[in-house]
């Protein structure tokens, strides 16, 4: 862990050498520019759940971008399991063909955040507050904060050739995410806007899905450099498997709506194959719920 650290240990990079400010001004609090992004990331967001930058890392960016997560993979923990879409348990009173008893393989890998050293790209943007400022207003908050969370506050999410994340919804409202580094086939983001409501489970429409059903289904094309936002709680989502020689790499910047937001102690452990102490010390913290939908 510490040669990884050490290895970069320099202050922030400012946001001009990580952002194509040009394109996406987001230091220029009440520029018309500015403003007009914002509404447009705003009216995208409640029309379909999800908003993609394209080109949002600076081009004489985008190789260095790939180099810290590609440095940082080797220390990504990857756990195996199969898992229905609400990681929940079966429930044998239903049908076997209802969403909550079709279960599939998933295999993820996942740097801690405290692998992340100061002086990178990825930690420095996550830090900038200009970059939270302007994903706060995207998302009509008054304000977002990072994680006090110091495993999952900042995340990077590797795929190996063959690893894929099968259709699930997210724990979380909303997630910021960046692909680093693109697989040569494969690993195709796909969703399904807003399937559900948070009265609605929608389970007809969820079981075609499953089933093969592909007309409520959106792929997108990301790469590299992209910036996404994404409501995941409501709308189904996959990443399809990795194909070919290179693995997918794909940055989670975690922020919450409340200051100190502390993941629960199981699913940490789960992801990263170890707990923090504040971990110990918050175990009946984390997220609480606003409504009754299965994780």
């Amino acid at each position: 862990m510490s040669a990884v650290i050490q290895d970069y240990n320099r202050p922030a990079i400012p946001i001009d050498q990580i952002v194509d400010l040009q394109r996406y001004p987001l230091a220029e609090r009440q520029s018309s520019a500015r403003h007009q992004l914002v509404r447009t990331c705003q009216q995208q967001l409640r029309e379909d759940g999800c908003v993609v930058l394209k080109g949002f890392v600076r081009s004489d960016a985008l190789e260095r971008l790939e180099a810290e997560t590609d440095r940082l993979s080797s220390h990504a923990h990857y756990n195996s399991s199969t898992t229905n879409i609400y990681n929940s348990e079966g429930d044998s009173s239903l049908p076997a063909d209802h969403p909550v008893n079709i279960f599939n393989s998933r295999t993820n890998g996942f740097v801690a955040g405290d692998m992340i050293p100061e002086g990178t790209l990825i930690r420095s943007l996550y830090q900038n507050r200009a970059f939270q400022d302007f994903v706060a207003a995207a998302m009509e908050e008054p304000v977002l904060h990072a994680y006090a969370d110091p495993l999952a506050g900042l995340v990077v999410n590797c795929l190996r050739p063959g690893c894929e994340h099968p259709w699930h919804y997210d724990t979380n409202d909303f997630i910021v995410t960046m692909m680093t580094k693109a697989p040569e086939a494969g690993g195709t983001f796909e969703y399904c806007p807003k399937i559900r409501s948070p009265e609605d489970e929608n389970i007809p429409a969820v079981s075609r899905v499953l089933k093969g059903d592909r007309s409520l289904v959106r792929a997108l094309d990301l790469q590299p450099g992209d910036l996404q936002i994404f409501y995941g709680r409501l709308s189904l989502h996959r990443v399809s498997s990795v194909e070919g020689e290179r693995e997918r790499h794909t940055i989670i910047f975690g922020y919450a709506r409340q200051p100190g937001f502390v993941g629960r102690a199981a699913r940490t452990r789960k992801l990263f194959g170890r707990i923090a102490p504040i971990h110990e010390r918050e175990e009946t913290a984390g997220l609480q719920r606003t409504d009754t939908l299965k994780d």
